[in-house]
Parts: C-alpha cells; sequence; structure tokens
C-alpha cells in the first residue's frame, strides 16, 4: 500500500506541477505578448478531477482523511473499535458509489462521442477515463482496507484495529516526522532549556 501510496502522491504532484508551469506561460503570455493559449483552465478542471481521485487514495492509505480525533480518543475502547470498523467499509461503500457514477457518466460521454464546449473541443472520453481510473485506484485501496480490517477483526486483534484505523494523533504525526528525519540523515536536535536569557 505505500508503494502505490508513494506513486499516487507522484502522479499528483507532478499534474499539477505541470499545470503550475502552464498557468505561469499562460499569464505570461497574455500580459507580454497579449496572446491567450485558451485551454489551461480546461486543463485545470482536468488535473482536478484526476488528482482529487489520487488524493482520496493517498488520503486513505496514510490514515490524513478528516476524523474529529478529539471526540474519537475520549470514547471507550469498544466504541473506538467499532467506529473504526464501520468507517472503514462506509468509506469503501462511498468509494465504489463514486466509481460506478464516474463510469456512468463515462458511458454516456463515449456513446454520445461528448466533446468539451471548449476552443479545443477535447473529446471528453480520455479525461473523463483517467478521472475514472483515478476513482478505480481509490475505490481498490477502499476495498483492500476492508480486507484488512476485517481480517484483524476476525482474527481478534482490536488493539491493531484502533492503532492502525483511528484518527492519526499529535504522537503519529510527530513520530512520522521523526522517522522522515532520520530517513533522511537529519539528527533532530533538542532545544537547551537551561533557564539562561539572552
Amino acid at each position: 500500500m505505500k508503494n502505490l501510496e508513494r506513486i499516487a502522491a507522484w502522479i499528483f504532484g507532478l499534474v499539477f506541477l505541470a499545470l503550475a508551469a502552464g498557468v505561469a506561460v499562460e499569464t505570461i503570455s497574455r500580459k507580454v505578448l497579449n496572446r491567450s493559449l485558451q485551454g489551461i483552465d480546461e486543463l485545470g478542471g482536468y488535473a482536478l478531477a484526476v488528482g482529487a481521485g489520487l488524493a482520496f487514495a493517498v488520503a486513505l492509505t496514510s490514515r490524513a482523511h478528516i476524523r474529529i480525533d478529539v471526540v474519537h480518543d475520549l470514547l471507550p475502547k469498544p466504541l473506538r473499535i467499532g467506529l473504526n470498523l464501520l468507517a472503514v467499509p462506509l468509506l469503501a461503500l462511498c468509494a465504489l458509489a463514486g466509481l460506478w457514477m464516474a463510469w456512468l457518466a463515462l458511458a454516456d460521454t463515449i456513446q454520445f462521442s461528448a466533446t468539451a464546449q471548449t476552443p479545443w473541443a477535447t473529446p471528453l472520453k480520455y479525461p473523463q477515463g483517467l478521472w475514472v481510473l483515478a476513482l478505480a485506484v481509490f475505490a481498490l485501496c477502499a476495498i483492500i482496507e476492508c480486507v484488512r480490517i476485517g481480517g484483524l477483526a476476525v482474527s481478534g486483534r482490536f488493539d491493531e484495529i484502533d492503532r492502525r484505523y483511528g484518527p492519526r494523533g499529535t504522537k503519529d504525526e510527530l513520530n512520522e516526522e521523526l522517522a522522515d528525519l532520520k530517513a533522511r540523515g537529519v539528527v533532530p536536535v533538542a532545544p537547551r532549556v537551561d533557564g539562561a536569557r539572552s
């Protein structure tokens, strides 16, 4: 899953870097040459649609979806585990519903040979196909997480469910940052607390 997360994050980042470069060229072209490339906003819409699907997958695998961790941490452990057991299948159901609706939209686009109402008149089956593919990655990640949490529940590993599927807390984020620093060869230095004043 971490490899899939890394690949999706790289694709997401490259798409938006390319979009930023396109917007910069478009802006300079309009201001300096008084000419527009016409279509950067169209590409931006496509990039946002594809990037959103990939971002959903990255957020799922890195436990970054927004959940109310302040309330979650105050709940009794059995209730926390129950909510986690409920959250993962519901998220997978939402992912599959989104994928199904996107597939229906793509099928209509292909049937009617729809094109964008823009100067480029892009055949919409291409950007919509990429959008469906990105949502399929999200749905696949959600199904894999469903199978994993189901396996943990069947084997009675409820502590691991609580640890792996609860919202990320500040300790989790701190540990990830420290591990990232260590991987890059940076040794964090604790601040001096000696009461000295400058």
